[in-house]
């Protein structure tokens, strides 16, 4: 499935949730590394772990299989390693606490809207 540059994330409860995309390897090697903050969301395509090491804030991530279901949302505080999650093929990550605030949660589908203009990580 073709992921795009950089759009919108509608998540459960409706809202729009401003989205990067880190589809190259170096903006998905950089991940929110060196950052104070994410506004919205970073989804980083073909990877299914991530690590919070050099992170500056604790952040929450969310796993996605291939159709962009949610597998599972954890937060994570700098410093630590995340688990691999086999079935997954995505991770989204935004600021701790943010997911709960949007209603995501395990067996959600996240929809990626294209009509709302590219913002590329990276």
């Amino acid at each position: 499935m073709p992921v795009p540059d950089g759009f919108e994330v509608p998540v459960p409860d409706g809202v729009g949730v401003p989205l990067e995309v880190a589809a190259s390897y170096r903006s998905r090697r950089r991940g929110l590394l060196g950052r104070d903050g994410v506004a919205g969301a970073l989804l980083i395509v073909r990877t299914n772990s991530v690590h919070t090491f050099g992170m500056r804030f604790a952040i929450d991530v969310a796993h996605l299989d291939r159709s962009f279901t949610v597998l599972s949302v954890v937060t994570m505080p700098p410093g630590r390693l995340g688990m691999i999650r086999p079935r997954g093929r995505h991770v989204l990550e935004a600021e701790a606490g943010a997911m709960a605030g949007w209603g995501l949660r395990p067996g959600a589908r996240v929809r990626l809207d294209v009509t709302a203009g590219p913002n590329r990580a990276g």
